[in-house]
């Protein structure tokens, strides 16, 4: 076995370990809760550790022996964000509103894992109800910059070392922005291609399920868990580079990309550049940013809005807000904005067929810090969106890559593929793993 802390070694030659007998999954398990425990004041990933029952699960995976076919996670330690029931644990969608609830039955995006002989250690800190308000967690490349959200918890555990993946939820963002700010792999799945049952609802329009890990390897080993079986195999043959939302990222962003890609032209096809989005003006982008915005209100008050009106719970600061602003929303404006969701679904759709995918930044800066104004945040938040919307509003797979860094900040790259496409986009990410960790001062 490697002179090593087993948190430190990567998910699959754990996995391999463990299976071979060389490693226990009890000691992988007891590494990283010392790890945790080392990082944890100053990172704030978790909202809830289930140390006791992690031991006890490691020891039951030590006992059983040789794995059955399906325990391709055998003795791999991960987290889910609080979104996400357990019949073990407590669910607080990171809201002092659910204290104590206790649903009694695994998600399905949980219970996949488990079944596979993953580990869970415990709950990260989600946003509260997956929304806007930052949670305590800090990025663990700088603690004066934030991890993103609403999966921060995750992201921020599985970048910190104390876990090999973590699982979040993806409705406008939330895995592809904190993947790329903490320096990870992250993956928003095709609409539908992940059994969402068990998780917190927040716009089904848009809601998926994704993970984040900081190792390509174990990124790809996860997919052959959760993800069903309507995939779409094809090989890659053709590589879109959006050049406008290229466009949307600071020029130091933008150019690190750029040359990222470059440094990968011997394991991608060769490029075409396109305009992504239709229409002319500065940022040809934010019609669509528009429709996805009024739909996602609107389904969040179709989902919460009774439960406001009958409970008036208290809310933490910009959860309020934004539940007020979504009352407002007419059912006029939702039409009016799903006309354009289905015009852009198509547009995108036919520009990324089967073996095509298509390049664009994750996040158009590096992590904001954690003093950022709220103005300056509220800019940023539109900035993101002119990114996240593409995927979103086609319903379409994206992974997001560790590209390099700027300052020591992470920058990740995107690569958005063709529905069901998920298995291409994880394979890819694993082949171009090599070619990742530019850095620039």
């Amino acid at each position: 076995m490697p002179n090593v802390e087993p948190h430190r070694l990567p998910a699959t030659t754990l996995a391999r370990l463990v299976e071979a007998g060389e490693l226990s999954a009890e000691a992988v398990v007891l590494s990283c809760l010392e790890r945790i425990r080392e990082r944890e004041p100053v990172v704030r990933a978790w909202t809830h550790r289930a140390d006791a029952a992690a031991l006890a699960a490691a020891r039951a995976c030590d006992k059983a022996g040789k794995p059955g076919p399906h325990g391709v996670l055998r003795g791999v330690p991960f987290g889910i964000k609080d979104i996400f029931d357990t019949a073990d644990m407590p669910s607080g969608y990171g809201s002092p509103i659910y204290t104590g609830c206790r649903p009694g039955f695994d998600a399905s995006a949980v219970a996949l894992p488990r079944a596979a002989g993953a580990i869970l250690l415990g709950k990260t800190v989600s946003t509260e109800f997956a929304n806007r308000h930052p949670g305590p967690t800090s990025n663990p490349h700088n603690r004066a910059y934030t991890p993103g959200g609403s999966s921060s918890g995750s992201a921020a555990a599985a970048a910190a070392g104390v876990c090999d993946f973590a699982l979040g939820s993806d409705t406008g963002g939330s895995v592809r922005i904190p993947a790329s700010l903490c320096g990870l792999y992250g993956i928003r799945t095709t609409l539908g291609r992940v059994d969402t049952k068990g998780a917190m609802d927040m716009s089904p329009s848009f809601d998926t399920i994704g993970w984040l890990a900081a190792t390509a390897g174990v990124f790809r080993r996860v997919g052959a868990v959760l993800l069903d079986g309507s995939t779409s195999p094809a090989p890659i043959g053709s590589l879109l580079i959006a050049d406008d939302a290229f466009a949307e990222a600071d020029e130091p962003v933008e150019a690190l990309l750029r040359d990222a890609l470059g440094a990968m032209a011997g394991v991608l096809p060769r490029p075409r550049h396109i305009q992504i989005a239709p229409g002319n003006g500065e940022h040809p982008l934010d019609a669509w940013r528009d429709a996805v915005r009024l739909i996602q209100a609107h389904e969040i008050w179709q989902v919460y809005g009774r439960f406001v009106e009958d409970k008036h719970p208290s809310f933490g600061p910009g959860v309020a807000e934004r539940m007020q602003a979504a009352s407002r929303i007419t059912q006029a404006e939702a039409d009016a904005a799903r006309k354009d969701q289905a015009a852009a679904r198509e547009h995108i759709r036919a520009q990324l067929a089967p073996g095509t995918i298509m390049a664009l930044p994750t996040a158009p800066c590096i992590a904001p810090r954690i003093d950022t104004r709220p103005q300056e945040l509220e800019f940023y938040r539109v900035r993101v969106m002119r990114l996240t919307c593409i995927a979103g509003l086609a319903g379409l797979p994206q992974v997001t890559i560790p590209a390099g860094t700027l300052a020591g900040c992470p920058v990740g790259l995107s690569f958005i593929g063709w529905a069901g496409g998920d298995e291409a986009l994880l394979d890819l990410a694993f082949a171009l793993s090599r070619h990742c960790g530019l850095a620039r001062g």
